[in-house]
């Protein structure tokens, strides 16, 4: 059990620091070809390591049609608004932002999966943007919304759509095979967004730029992603959703470590906010999808 948890802590670290890495690419990379770009190495370590194993499969036309608005919502726009919104919003306010997903993605379960909303879930939502008040005003000092984090919350939006679709696809499709057809599909469509979005298209002009790029792709997307499903089904639901939540604090620790960036004390306010809220709102769905399964 302390290997799978030490593997867990490692896949959250790599998805916590990937907002700092953001940060520095974008000072590299123009959005939109650092979408492209990102999704193309994605796509590469896909075919390259994961595709063999799998073989590809028949899919249905209906199948086909949410894979495509998968590859268009949930991994184009949401890289996109990623980066776009890093090259002005600041890496862990972003971080506190995106871990709102989990209450939004209940909303949309209740309206398109026909799960249940309960009070639990309103009032965990209530703190948590009590939290992004904080983080978004520096502890209402300020009513200045920064328009990168307009950007975000489209990212946190699409990574909610990316989560009800994958889990509406999951029951008969392989999470893999979703995986690599959505991914190509962002990328595809990525293309023509480079030259319409990005004037000029600016491209690192050094190597450790570049690898920055292509390791992050692979280890955040690829490796981190794999190694998380392998061992989430080993380890205790309330533990492991605790450890996914320490997102924005990495985001904090790395922000500190790579960009000096000092943590204020809005951010720690509103931190505790959202993450509260988030588990507040979201631990009565497991306890109770728990007991299904048992009976």
């Amino acid at each position: 059990m302390l290997k799978t948890y030490m593997w867990l802590t490692f896949c959250v670290t790599a998805w916590g620091s990937n907002f700092v890495f953001g940060k520095i690419l974008v000072n590299d990379f123009s959005p939109a070809v650092l979408t492209s770009l990102r999704l193309l190495f994605i796509v590469l370590f896909l075919i390259i390591f994961i595709l063999p194993t799998q073989g590809l499969r028949k899919i249905s036309i209906r199948d086909w049609a949410w894979i495509f608005l998968l590859g268009v919502v949930g991994v184009f726009i949401n890289q996109l608004t990623f980066f776009k919104g890093l090259v002005t919003a600041d890496s862990t306010s972003s971080a506190l932002i995106l871990a709102t997903a989990p209450i939004l993605t209940g909303f949309l379960a209740a309206a398109f999966l026909k799960e249940t909303f309960t009070s639990r879930m309103l009032f965990g939502s209530v703190v948590a943007i009590i939290g992004i008040y904080f983080v978004v005003t520096k502890g209402g000092a300020t009513l200045y919304f920064e328009p990168g984090l307009l950007w975000i919350v489209g990212t946190m939006v699409s990574f909610a759509i990316l989560i009800i679709i994958t889990r509406m696809l999951s029951q008969r499709v392989s999470p893999v095979i979703t995986t690599f057809y959505s991914n190509v599909t962002g990328f595809i469509v990525s293309l023509p967004f480079v030259f319409v979005m990005d004037d000029p298209v600016e491209l690192s002009e050094d190597w450790q730029g570049w690898g920055l790029l292509i390791v992050t792709a692979i280890v955040v997307h690829g490796i981190a992603t794999l190694i998380w499903n392998q061992n989430i089904r080993y380890a205790d639901a309330s533990k492991a959703s605790i450890l996914s939540n320490l997102e924005p604090f990495i985001a904090m620790i790395m922000g500190v470590i790579l960009l000096q960036k000092p943590i204020t004390t809005p951010e720690i306010i509103g931190s505790l906010f959202i993450v509260g809220g988030v588990m507040f709102a979201t631990y009565q769905r497991r306890k109770r999808s728990r007991q299904v399964l048992r009976e």
